[in-house]
Formats: C-alpha cells, sequence, structure tokens
C-alpha cells in the first residue's frame, strides 16, 4: 500500500512538472516574455504551438517504445526531457531558440500519460484505478498552482522562474525512478491493431477532444496576456489569477468519483459547456474585474474534469491497451492546441479579444456534442463499485 501510494504521489508531481511548469506556465508568464524578445502576438502563438505539437511527437514516441523502454524508464526520460527544455528556456535569446526549448519541455508531457497509465492499471485494482487517474491527471492543476505562487514571489524574473522549475524538475526526476513499480519497467505493451482505430466511439473522442484542446488555448497561451491588456491587471494579480485557476483545477481530481457516478457522457458535456461559459465571462469582465477570478476558477476545474474525462472515456475504449486509450485523446487534445494557439493569436491581432474569446467559446461548445456511445455508457454502468462482483487482486511488486 505504502509503495502503491509512493508511485501515484510521484506520478501526480510529474504531471505537474511537465504539464504544469513545463506547458502551461509559458502562458503565464509570456506577457514578460513577449516584451523581453518583442514577440508579436502570432509568433507567441505559434510558439505556444510548438509546444503542442513536440506533445503529439511525444505521444507517438511513448507509443513505438513503451516496449522497449518499459513504463519506469519512459516516465523518466519524460522528467529529463522537461528539466532540459525548462532548463534551455533561460538563456533563450529569441524566438527561434525560445520556441526550441518550449517544444523540448512540450515533448515531455507526450512522454508522460501513457506510461502513468499502463502503470495504474499494473498496479491499482480495477475499482480504483478512476480515482487513481484522475488524482494523477489533477496533478496539472498543482504545476498551475506552483507557477502562480512562484511569479507573485518572483514577478518578472521569469529566467530565473524557469530555471527554479529546472532544479525541481530533476527532484521529480529522481523521485520518479524510485517510486515507479520495479516490475512495470519489464512490461510490454502488446500490439495495437489498424482495426482498433474504427471501434465504436473513437471517432467521437478524438473529435471531442480537438475541439476542446483547440479552444482551450484562449486561455493556456494568451489568458495572462489578456488580464494585462484588457483588464489592466499588473503581475501579482495575474498571478494570483492563475493560482485560483490551478486550486480550482485540483478539485478535478475528484472526476473519477463524478463518472462512477454521472457516467462519462454528462460530466464530459458539463465541464465543456462550463469552459465555454467561462470564456464568454472573460469578454465581460472589464466590465468587472473581479470577475475575472471567477472565470479563471470555473475554466480550471471544468478543464481538468474535462480531461480526466476524456482519459476515462480513452481507456474504456481500449481497456487491453490503458497506455493507448489515455494517449489517443490526449493526443487529440494536443493536435487541437496545436492548431488554436496560431488561430486564436491571429484572430487575436486581426479582430481583438473579444471576438477571439467568443469564437473560441463557440468551438468549445461544439465539443460538447461529442458523447461516448450506450455500449461505452454500459460499461462504465458495470463498473461502479456497487455493481462489482469480484476485485482483481493487487499485484504484489505493487503492494
Amino acid at each position: 500500500m505504502r509503495e502503491r501510494i509512493n508511485f501515484i504521489a510521484a506520478a501526480f508531481a510529474l504531471t505537474a512538472l511537465t504539464y504544469g511548469l513545463g506547458r502551461f506556465a509559458y502562458g503565464l508568464l509570456l506577457p514578460h516574455i513577449q516584451q523581453d524578445l518583442s514577440l508579436s502576438a502570432t509568433t507567441a502563438g505559434w510558439i505556444g504551438g510548438s509546444a503542442f505539437a513536440a506533445y503529439c511527437f511525444g505521444i507517438v514516441l511513448a507509443f513505438a517504445a513503451g516496449g522497449l523502454l518499459g513504463e519506469r524508464r519512459l516516465a523518466v526520460l519524460s522528467g529529463l526531457t522537461a528539466t532540459s527544455g525548462l532548463a534551455l528556456v533561460t538563456i533563450a535569446s529569441s524566438g527561434w531558440s525560445l520556441g526550441a526549448a518550449i517544444a523540448l519541455a512540450g515533448l515531455s508531457t507526450g512522454l508522460t500519460s501513457p506510461p502513468l497509465a499502463a502503470a495504474v492499471a499494473h498496479c491499482v485494482e480495477e475499482a480504483e484505478r478512476p480515482k487513481a487517474n484522475g488524482a494523477i491527471n489533477a496533478g496539472t492543476a498543482a504545476g498551475i498552482i506552483l507557477s502562480g505562487l512562484a511569479v507573485t514571489a518572483f514577478p518578472g524574473g521569469w529566467r530565473e522562474l524557469y530555471a527554479v522549475f529546472a532544479v525541481i524538475g530533476a527532484a521529480v526526476t529522481v523521485w520518479l525512478w524510485f517510486a515507479m513499480p520495479a516490475a512495470s519497467g519489464e512490461r510490454r505493451s502488446g500490439g495495437l491493431s489498424v482495426e482498433g482505430l474504427t471501434r465504436p466511439g473513437v471517432g467521437g473522442l478524438c473529435a471531442g477532444a480537438f475541439l476542446m484542446g483547440a479552444a482551450s488555448t484562449a486561455i493556456w497561451t494568451f489568458g495572462a496576456n489578456i488580464l494585462r491588456s484588457d483588464l489592466g491587471f499588473a503581475d501579482g494579480r495575474i498571478a494570483l489569477a492563475w493560482s485560483v485557476l490551478g486550486a480550482a483545477g485540483l478539485l478535478g481530481a475528484g472526476t473519477g468519483l463524478l463518472t462512477l457516478r454521472f457516467r462519462i457522457g454528462p460530466v464530459h458535456r458539463m465541464a465543456s459547456f462550463v469552459m465555454a461559459l467561462a470564456l464568454i465571462g472573460l469578454t465581460a469582465a472589464p466590465l468587472a474585474p473581479m470577475m475575472a477570478f471567477g472565470v479563471m476558477g470555473l475554466f480550471g476545474v471544468a478543464y481538468i474534469v474535462s480531461s480526466g474525462a476524456f482519459l476515462l472515456w480513452g481507456i474504456a475504449l481500449f481497456s487491453d491497451r490503458p497506455d493507448f486509450g489515455l494517449g489517443l485523446p490526449f493526443l487529440m487534445v494536443a493536435l487541437g492546441q496545436t492548431a488554436g494557439a496560431p488561430l486564436f493569436g491571429i484572430v487575436l491581432d486581426a479582430a481583438g479579444s473579444g471576438t477571439a474569446l467568443l469564437s473560441f467559446a463557440a468551438i468549445m461548445a461544439s465539443a460538447a456534442f461529442w458523447v461516448p456511445n450506450a455500449a461505452l455508457t454500459g460499461e462504465q454502468e458495470a463498473a461502479r463499485p456497487g455493481n462489482m462482483t469480484s476485485l482483481p487482486e493487487t499485484p504484489a511488486e505493487c503492494r
């Protein structure tokens, strides 16, 4: 039990590192980075998109190398990649060098989730897996909180902050090597046929995840810029809003409980509409600036719940390949973010933040129309704790 808790805690920390610091801290620190390196909104969008594009490559690499490296080595490689990318940001002197560093940090996120999902499948009882995966996924929120608090403590010093993040990354990577179940490194994932991608529900999963990812870049890449330019927020308020976003996102650790109670489809739909409402609310925030904190909180919890619902949806579709089941929706979210970040920057430059936010709110709302099919919903019903007649024994190496 103690080893299993240590593994989940380390997996939570890795998610906080790669997603919260390696991927999403860029949006918080962008105002100062943009000023220091003289970047346009379009260029900033392309750099943000590079992290999401690298994530897509990382997912593919994780599938290709997972059988060779095993979950432990692959997770440690994720930590090393994140640490290296964060360190390189500290010496970036142009848009090109910054883009390369941000892309390297983004690569780590693609390497993170598949091995963690596979390790959970090996080491956690079936009825507890949704809660474990939901808790690990909420690590993103913890990383966002940490970045917000760091900016509050050291306003304006984005290079120094990235150096601190790199040191944290090194510590998490060492912890992960000892915390990952020893036997998981010896396991190899089975093959996945092309026919597997035609399973009922895969198309809806991919479409919904892509649309959600594209629309989410309004906050993740440009949220801090909008708070500064439209609401006149200073660094301290921007960092506080970012911390509120992350703190609310921690509530997403309960996504597994929500899906067990209400099923994946309604939870996914609710989260999509809440994020769309948050984007609309941000357009009205200049009339009441304090409303921005509530808007960021709504977006934070809904994003973590949404990504957790996609995670569980994919794993339910590919119960024979949990690494692929998790990786596929996250790959589609990242593909959406790759397209969405530069697109939002273009619309922002051409038509202003109001038009851009409303347009992306419509995209977010459209993601809600893709839900799991009835067969998958039935599987979720059968997996509810109250309907379980027996539980598999926890593997000895994970006790």
